[in-house]
């Protein structure tokens, strides 16, 4: 019989490995998809009441990773989640085509073979979440993940600072959308935030939502330069208002990028949108997720906050490069009982 906590992990064509300790996996049914958010008309009395009890979220997060540890074969199985849901980067000022399509068959399969033949696992059924690049390799990506599932996002609306000039802001959405990108990933102006003009960043997230058309919308809130939790928790109501499909926390350039506390404020704007409106939006914490450890805490927050169907790619994912790398060497130490080195592990 299946247990509460296993109910979001993928079934896998062959059994694993780790059936072999009795840990059931299964996934839950994606093919129809859900309805996007279409946001809400701007509503400040809503807005201005949130409030975030800084001391109370921060004891809530020490205490997770200690109260919730995976081990063994259930560690195996949810790091297979993590996989699933990483969104694998490049955004150096030094990417070329070469290295983008070198990305992108890591993407397809992600883990090594003699991994895969030791967990009895057929190649291709673990893929990361997407790929996310700057604009210029958005082609290159897309002729790569050719034939596949694996959507292309593009990072847009001058990233990472989001200072251009607003109309070559909307004309970056559009281009990358003509492209073949799936998924645009925009930056908010946090002046807005920062000056509370509510009206200004709604209208704004509004008119990026209606530039992407069908690609999905990620708003990149930058929550390291937003000041305080209060602050992140308006702007994450307020672009959900405004038609976001995820909510993500920064660019991955900012000093401070994804916390425990910034995440967790964040989600439960999220639950709250979404017991207000019955509207589901995607989370994506980005920037300093380095370690497999630190992906299971997050799997384990939204788990417990949002529940198991935030578990799955298409309403959460990782921005992050260096995870899928330590990732692989715990794979692969559980099933030879020795740690690798890094080199082993390289991203293309």
């Amino acid at each position: 019989m299946l247990r509460e906590k296993d109910q979001a992990l993928p079934v896998f064509p062959k059994h694993p490995r780790i059936l072999d300790y009795s840990f059931s996996i299964i996934l839950i049914d994606l093919t129809q998809g859900l309805p996007r958010n279409p946001g809400t008309e701007l509503d400040l009395d809503w807005a201005l009441s949130v409030q975030a009890n800084t001391s109370a979220i921060e004891r809530r997060c020490q205490a997770l990773p200690g109260r919730r540890s995976i081990k063994k074969a259930h560690q195996a199985a949810w790091l297979l989640k993590a996989i699933t849901c990483i969104d694998l980067t490049t955004l150096s000022g030094d990417d070329t085509e070469n290295r983008v399509r070198r990305l992108c068959q890591k993407a397809k399969f992600p883990l090594q073979k003699d991994v895969l033949e030791a967990l009895e696992i057929e190649p291709g059924t673990i893929t990361t979440g997407a790929i996310c690049v700057y604009h210029d390799m958005v082609k290159a990506a897309v002729s790569a993940l050719e034939g596949t599932k694996i959507p292309v996002a593009a990072v847009s609306t001058g990233f990472p600072a989001g200072l251009s000039p607003f109309s070559l802001r909307l004309a970056e959405i559009g281009e990358s959308v003509k492209d073949g990108a799936k998924e645009i990933d925009i930056v908010i102006s946090r002046r807005h935030v920062l000056s509370q003009d509510w009206q200004a960043l709604f209208d704004e997230m509004k008119a990026f939502r209606e530039a992407c058309g069908e690609a999905h919308i990620k708003a990149i809130l930058a929550t390291g330069e937003l000041g305080t939790l209060r602050n992140v928790a308006r702007a994450s109501l307020i672009c959900m208002m405004a038609g976001a499909d995820f909510i993500k926390t920064s660019t991955g350039k900012e000093s401070v990028n994804a916390t425990l506390p910034v995440s967790l404020t964040m989600i439960r704007q999220i639950r709250d949108y979404y017991d207000q409106t019955g509207y589901y939006v995607g989370y994506k914490p980005a920037g300093g997720i380095s370690r497999a450890k630190d992906a299971l805490t997050y799997l384990a927050l939204i788990k417990e906050e949002l529940g198991d169907r935030w578990l799955q790619p298409d309403l959460f994912r990782f921005g992050a490069s260096s995870l899928l790398g330590d990732i692989e060497r715990q794979l692969e130490h559980f099933v030879s009982g020795h740690y690798s080195a890094a080199y082993r592990h390289a991203m293309g």
